[in-house]
């Protein structure tokens, strides 16, 4: 069975590169790009793994996390940060809300990103 990846980015050209990327690896992907967009889709869709950035339209994605954390539909699912907030606090405060990594998006290529995520899945 394919593992379900859930990738919530507002970049449109970063959303094709990541979309490709973890297709050709294998996996199934489900695009958000808002944060009320990624709460509706991870309860829809149930992946194994959210790739969450933090600025968001509407919602942040530290709300994101939290709200997902709450609900016991989707609490089990495990998420990590990507980002291009790369201050010690922000990457602190990501690991605090239940992400199980913080990836800033400047210090990782597309391939480098698949394989923290395969680590993780």
């Amino acid at each position: 069975m394919l593992k379900r990846i859930l990738l919530v980015e507002d970049d449109q050209f970063l959303i094709d590169i990541y979309q490709k990327k973890l297709k050709s690896s294998g996996f199934e992907v489900e695009v958000a790009d808002t944060g009320h967009k990624a709460l509706t889709k991870a309860k829809d869709f149930k992946p194994d793994l959210i790739v969450l950035d933090v600025v968001l339209p509407g919602m942040e994605g530290w709300e994101v996390l939290k709200q997902l954390k709450a609900n016991p539909e989707t609490k089990n699912i495990k998420a990590i940060f990507m980002s291009n907030l790369s201050q010690r606090e922000e990457i602190e405060k990501g690991l605090k809300a239940g992400a199980l990594k913080y990836l800033i998006k400047s210090q990782y290529t597309p391939s480098e990103v698949v394989s923290e995520i395969k680590k993780l899945c």
